[in-house]
């Protein structure tokens, strides 16, 4: 997937779309981005898969 987006801009277009999301939700420390996409996914209730297919879909807004 080729990024267009900054992550800055990504969680604005996630919190827009979700507005169960806060921006705890999207802190994380070096080493730790599979540890916030996983609660991401619960969060959201959408598997791994969706969560990388709805990120994938904010490049091309």
């Amino acid at each position: 997937m080729k990024i267009l987006r900054s992550w800055r801009e990504q969680k604005i277009l996630l919190k827009r779309k979700f507005s169960i999301l806060e921006d705890q939700d999207f802190e994380f420390q070096e080493g730790y981005r599979e540890s916030m996409l996983d609660n991401l996914s619960a969060k959201l209730a959408k598997t791994r898969s969706e969560l990388e297919t709805i990120f994938a879909e904010l490049q091309l807004l």
